[in-house]
């Protein structure tokens, strides 16, 4: 009787796994070149567990919602967020924001979460030329997007980075957001120091560089921007934090 029971109970927890839904494993479909260059700055799998990034652009607070990339950006004289439905501008001091809300707003994102940013869905990857600078190569690795991905499908990154480390050096980049047409001319980024920021390597200073008619590096354009007061963090800001201060 004891033997029919254990049998018995046996068969249940095998059909109860049987019946248990499979749980969905995130495959990375980044080459191997990509994923070295994400390890090197902290790796694919400590990011994703990420809620929130916070960084300082001078008088800019940007804070960003890792998982649902809501976004707002805080300066003393304006407010510029994504909610998640649509992006928002609230000046306190009248025409005080510069540049167009929508481009704006994810941008400097985008360029302080390199290369993160190039482990999103709908990428497609392939090998390009080295980038040549003072007699070093930087091999790269061009990104585009499948159609209808993000609000500028048509616009290209290429990463550059160091062959012996493979911490990133450079980011080369296309704008189509006012065109919605591809273009061939990139404008280069060099990324140059970096702050350990639990166990991340974010940018602390970036710098665009000019190029000469033969599309060679030269010198950079200006002075570099800086970053500072970073915070990445698993814990979440709430909804409202993200709301239009207007409603």
């Amino acid at each position: 009787m004891k033997k029919l029971t254990l049998l018995f109970i046996l068969s249940l927890i095998v059909i109860s796994c049987k019946n248990e839904p499979k749980k969905e494993v995130k495959k990375e479909n980044f080459p191997i070149e990509i994923a070295k260059v994400i390890e090197k700055h902290g790796g694919i799998e400590l990011w994703r567990k990420q809620k929130t990034l916070s960084f300082n652009k001078g008088e800019e607070v940007h804070s960003v919602d890792l998982q649902s990339r809501k976004t707002v950006i805080n300066t003393p004289n304006y407010s510029l967020g994504f909610d998640g439905k649509e992006i928002w501008l609230h000046e306190t001091k009248e025409k005080s924001f510069k540049s167009t809300k929508d481009f704006y707003c994810n941008l400097y994102f985008y360029f302080y979460a390199m290369p993160f940013v190039l482990a999103d869905d709908g990428i497609i990857y392939e090998k390009t030329d080295d980038l040549v600078f003072k007699g070093e190569n930087y091999p790269g690795v061009k990104i585009s997007y499948n159609p209808n991905v993000g609000s500028s499908p048509d616009d290209n990154y290429i990463i550059y980075y160091n062959k012996e480390t493979y911490k990133m050096e450079w980011l080369a980049y296309t704008v189509t957001f006012n065109s919605k047409q591809p273009s061939e001319k990139f404008n280069i980024i060099k990324y140059h120091d970096w702050n350990l920021v639990n166990g991340f390597l974010l940018p602390k200073a970036i710098t665009w560089y000019q190029k000469d008619e033969k599309g060679n590096l030269t010198e950079p354009r200006g002075a570099a921007t800086e970053f500072t007061l970073p915070v990445i963090s698993e814990t979440a800001l709430s909804d409202s934090f993200f709301e239009n201060p207007k409603k």
